[in-house]
């Protein structure tokens, strides 16, 4: 079958694989034959192969009102999060539409991860109510939908470590109840079957932990018990999805004085390496040994997503307050080979979490 009329196949299909994600809704609605091609897992592998796929940068990112007067009252209220799109190639900055029902923009607090072309969105506070969400929000890049997923099982949980293996699952691990009690339960999502699992139970209590998926295993970070109220462990632990158990806890993961807050970690499935971004400095893990390999630029206040990509490292993170509406948005994008770093065009308005999608 034709693709493109008095075309071959190959010349047409090489004509959709070149064509930007913004217009896959469109193509996919053409034709039953161009649906069926953009549907494929292949045609996304493709497009990678051939270096015509893009890099996107998904965040929460707070909607400002530029036009409020700084000390109206208005702005004492929590800010309403949206997600932001920044294509990493051109630079430009989009805004996926919102979620049906949730007129108050993103729960507060929530996760972002990727599969494939699908971004999901996890947990939460509600924006008015400030209470846990159990809510799973998938957005296909292909038809530019949301759907809803299946709920997170369990106790309604907030603060929770996340990481996908961008393949079909997500992981779900520690956080905190309703009772403000630190959680070991995890549970798995499988993105294909909209069904959760149970994991067995992590060794320790680990509120506001970090998760990453790395070296064929998902990895949960740090956290507190609920004894230990912000006394952030150095200790971390990894599940092994083949043999569906959980490692000995290594005591020492991270290195250093004392642990007060959380690093941001992110991996590079080119060599495998671990990165972290924590109290100003890089670090990557070799050999089990943290080496600081550079310093983030003074103006990143704080840091909210890394993602790593051959040959360069980016970080988005928010700068100082802006008076009366919010706090300015800071990115870098990093060559790793010389370390140099080369500032991005953001928007002003707070990001609270992050995830990188190809597509």
């Amino acid at each position: 079958m034709e693709l493109i009329p008095n075309l071959p196949y190959d010349v047409a299909r090489e004509c959709l694989l070149r064509s930007s994600y913004k217009q896959f809704p469109v193509m996919a609605s053409v034709c039953r034959g161009w649906n069926r091609e953009v549907s494929l897992s292949e045609f996304f592998q493709q497009r990678k192969a051939s270096g015509h796929s893009q890099e996107l940068l998904i965040m929460s990112q707070a909607r400002v009102d530029t036009d409020r007067e700084p000390g109206s009252g208005k702005n004492s209220a929590s800010p309403e999060y949206r997600v932001a799109v920044l294509e990493s190639g051109s630079g430009l900055w989009t805004e996926l539409p919102p979620i049906p029902g949730q007129s108050n923009g993103l729960p507060l607090f929530c996760k972002l991860v990727s599969i494939g072309s699908d971004l999901i969105v996890l947990g939460g506070l509600d924006p008015v109510t400030w209470q846990a969400s159990d809510s799973v929000f998938v957005f296909s890049f292909l038809n530019s939908k949301w759907r809803a997923g299946a709920v997170m099982p369990g106790v309604k949980r907030s603060f929770f470590g996340c990481a996908s293996d961008s393949d079909r699952t997500v992981l779900v691990a520690g956080g905190h109840d309703e009772e403000k009690q630190a959680l070991t339960s995890a549970i798995v999502y499988d993105l294909a079957e909209d069904k959760w699992t149970f994991f067995p139970d992590m060794s320790r209590e680990r509120d506001e932990c970090k998760a990453i998926f790395h070296a064929g295993k998902f990895h949960v970070i740090g956290g507190y018990a609920t004894e230990e109220q912000g006394q952030f462990s150095k200790s971390a632990e990894s599940f092994d999805v083949s043999t569906w158990q959980w490692g000995p806890v290594k005591e020492e993961f991270l290195d250093g004085g004392e642990t007060v807050s959380a690093p941001i970690y992110a991996t590079t499935g080119e060599n495998g390496d671990l990165y972290a971004c924590w109290r100003g400095d890089v670090m990557v893990l070799r050999n089990d040994t943290w080496l600081k390999v550079g310093q983030i630029p003074a103006d990143v206040y704080s840091v909210a997503y890394v993602a790593v990509r051959p040959g360069k490292l980016t970080v988005i993170g928010n700068g100082k307050a802006l008076a009366g509406y919010g706090g300015a948005t800071v990115g870098y994008i990093c060559d790793l080979s010389s370390f140099r770093w080369v500032k991005l065009e953001t928007h002003v308005g707070h990001v609270q979490a992050g995830c990188f999608l190809e597509v």
